[in-house]
């Protein structure tokens, strides 16, 4: 055995040796070559039986591997079509039916990107258009399957005039229509309001011998809900039970989504608990819902239970929500719960702004300097920036405190921070120099670096301002812009100085102006 690799290996090696030789002379042609004709032609061959021959792997393995590559070439040009197509379709004055008309025909992957591209391109008539072109081209196109495809695509942006010619077209071909066509249609009508129409077709679809699924009634369902017709939710639901058709774990997520965004917790509540006893699925979206439910009227107890579950679905919470259950705590003085807030967050989804901005908000309204001290440590030791709304919390607690002194260093670092106040920060010292702050310095040093000369901005997180109200100064400047005639208003853009120039002539600010 030992002998025949050997052999073998010695046969390679003066193949290639050969072939070497060949290639590196000048009087050596392909005619002339000392290889038969396959090896002459395709000199990777022989590579592959040498590659075979020395791992004693047989031949047929590297024959694969050929195809495997063929097949990786095959992709990267099929790609690189795609890409071509969607460059040409990308340009201002691109017209799609002249590049179909160019290629001659597009593959079933190059029509589909066309569509979806036209279709993010909000440009729906031509989707129409190059659908009626290319399915001409070949007969065999003129199928439900892309007929439905198509209807899908239209009524998922509401569409449902272009839809409803395409349905009345492939009624016309002869084509016979199924769930697959309706459902979409009747989904879409039913988000636009439009739910006479929808029904209409619910009952069409009866005539042509097709029984509504689950999914039918979720569109009705999910429509009434929209519109908030909380009534008509619960009699589609009974004519779907009466009809034979049990809802689903979509059906009973889409009810707990609508009762929850219309606030009807008891109705929300008692589905969850009937989902919980027949063990279906929960989906993250509901979870979510049923937060904002109980964030909206301030449940504390039920609020953290429902985000106990989104945290544990990994689900990510938009920005808004996670400030609405701050804010749920800050009203009831629960302070503390601010920073397990930011912790949780950070343990989940990693650090952020918010999680910062929690994390010291829950020390700054709690007046714990040294708590400041630590989550300010923290967040340089993550290489963290400074922001201005991080130092506005840190000043607006020094002021709460009255601890000039540490408000007066801090102010003077802001520079060395690289922090431009915004009006929450001009606010700080304007307030500040009511209590017995000298605020003269800081306001000087702005207006010599022309900070003060700058439009107005606000930056500052609004769960600061949740947190310590908005001052006697943001309050004045309300009062006296909206004192303004509306073309006061919009005459200029407004800086801070121009703020603190209209400040005497509020009744508020007095010894404010420095």
């Amino acid at each position: 055995m030992v002998n025949a690799v050997t052999h073998s290996q010695n046969q390679c090696v003066l193949l290639l040796k050969l072939n070497s030789n060949c290639r590196g002379s000048k009087k050596c042609s392909s005619s002339s070559s000392v290889f038969p004709k396959p090896f002459a032609t395709f000199p990777s061959l022989t590579t592959q039986i040498c590659h075979a021959s020395f791992h004693g792997l047989p031949f047929a393995d590297t024959v694969s591997d050929t195809k495997h590559r063929t097949l990786l070439v095959e992709t990267y040009h099929h790609h690189d079509s795609l890409r071509a197509l969607l460059v040409k379709l990308e340009r201002e004055d691109s017209n799609p039916i002249h590049i179909l008309a160019q290629d001659g025909d597009w593959s079933k992957d190059h029509f589909w990107a066309a569509v979806r591209f036209l279709k993010h391109a909000s440009r729906f008539a031509e989707i129409l258009q190059v659908f009626d072109m290319w399915k001409n081209i070949e007969k065999s196109r003129i199928s439900e399957f892309n007929y439905n495809k198509i209807i899908g695509l239209l009524c998922e942006d509401e569409m449902m005039e272009e839809a409803l010619s395409v349905l009345q077209e492939m009624k016309v071909q002869g084509m016979k229509p199924c769930l697959d066509t309706y459902n979409p249609i009747i989904h879409g009508l039913s988000r636009a309001g439009k739910f006479s129409d929808a029904l209409r077709f619910f009952d069409e679809m009866k005539e042509y011998g097709l029984e509504p699924d689950s999914e039918t009634y979720d569109g009705l369902i999910g429509g009434y809900g929209k519109f908030q017709m909380y009534d008509e939710m619960g009699e589609c639901v009974k004519k779907m039970e009466l009809n034979g058709c049990s809802p689903d774990h979509i059906t009973y997520n889409i009810l707990i989504q609508e009762y929850a965004r219309g606030g009807l917790l008891q109705r929300m509540e008692k589905l969850y608990q009937r989902m919980l006893s027949k063990r279906m699925i929960l989906q993250s979206s509901t979870f979510v819902a049923m937060l904002k439910a109980y964030t909206t009227f301030g449940i504390v107890e039920k609020m953290e239970k429902v985000y106990r579950k989104v945290l544990n679905s990994k689900t990510c919470v938009e920005d808004d929500v996670i400030r609405k259950m701050a804010e749920v705590y800050i009203k009831n003085y629960m302070f503390s719960r601010l920073e397990d807030l930011g912790l949780d967050l950070c343990s989940a989804f990693g650090e952020s702004d918010l999680v910062w901005c929690l994390r010291l908000l829950s020390y700054a309204c709690l007046l714990s300097k040294k708590g400041m001290d630590i989550v300010v440590k923290e967040m340089l030791d993550s290489k963290m920036n400074w922001s201005v709304g991080v130092a506005n919390i840190i000043m607006l607690a020094y002021v709460k405190m009255k601890d000039f002194r540490h408000l007066r260093i801090l102010l003077s670092q802001l520079p060395i921070y690289r922090v431009r106040p915004d009006i929450v920060t001009v606010g700080i010292v304007m307030d500040a120099s009511r209590i017995g702050f000298d605020g003269r310095g800081a306001l000087e040093s702005w207006r010599r670096m022309g900070l003060l000369d700058r439009v107005v901005e606000l930056k500052t997180d609004s769960l600061v301002i949740t947190a310590f109200g908005k001052g006697h100064f943001l309050k004045s400047c309300e009062e006296v812009y909206s004192s303004l005639h509306p073309e006061d208003r919009e005459r200029k853009k407004w800086t801070y100085n121009d703020l603190i120039a209209l400040l005497p002539r509020s009744k508020h600010t007095g010894s404010m102006t420095v």
